[in-house]
């Protein structure tokens, strides 16, 4: 799958008088290298709830996997809406990357199996994953795999200050 090219659009209220729109390949860059990142989803009653946790970039989209009975999991069963969140926590310097998407369940065991490999190529042996019946095999047992791909995300350049929104169209 080629990965989508965004539009790109610099917000000229939250960026300096002479910056730029970040091109999407910085951004990309940011979310592929990342080692940490915060969802957030929807708890049934409306409430948020916003957990840390390590995903990898394949294939055009950031995918992560989680237990079946974890509060993300139930929360993604009844909205699928959420928000993947990465960068610095630096004032003046660095680039913070928000992707909006919908968490859609990847059961597809060849795609998984490629998942399974970014995350141990990314992550190193400890995160190596058995992959059956469209599953993680994980301590927990089957955990399922989440597949963010963004519809809107955004940049936030420090130092320089900018604020880039980026909207992808259909693939």
């Amino acid at each position: 799958m080629a990965e989508q090219r965004p539009v790109a659009e610099l917000d000229p209220r939250y960026s300096d008088d002479d910056a730029a729109a970040t091109e999407w390949p910085q951004a990309l860059d940011r979310l592929a290298a990342a080692e940490l990142y915060w969802l957030s989803t929807v708890r049934p009653d409306g409430r948020p709830h916003v957990t840390p946790l390590i995903a990898v970039w394949v294939e055009g989209a950031l995918h992560f996997c989680t237990g079946g009975d974890e509060r993300k999991a139930r929360n993604l069963a009844g909205n699928p809406h959420c928000v993947l969140t990465t960068g610095t926590n630096t004032l003046h310097s660095g680039l913070d990357v928000v992707v909006e998407g919908e968490a859609v369940r990847l059961a597809d065991d060849d795609a998984l199996r490629a998942v399974a490999d970014a995350y141990e190529a990314k992550y190193g042996s400890e995160w190596r994953f058995e992959v059956r019946n469209g599953y993680f095999l994980g301590s927990g047992g089957n955990d399922p795999v989440f597949r963010v791909e963004p519809v809107t995300a955004f940049g936030f350049r420090k130092g320089e200050y900018s604020q880039t929104r980026w909207r992808f169209g259909p693939a």
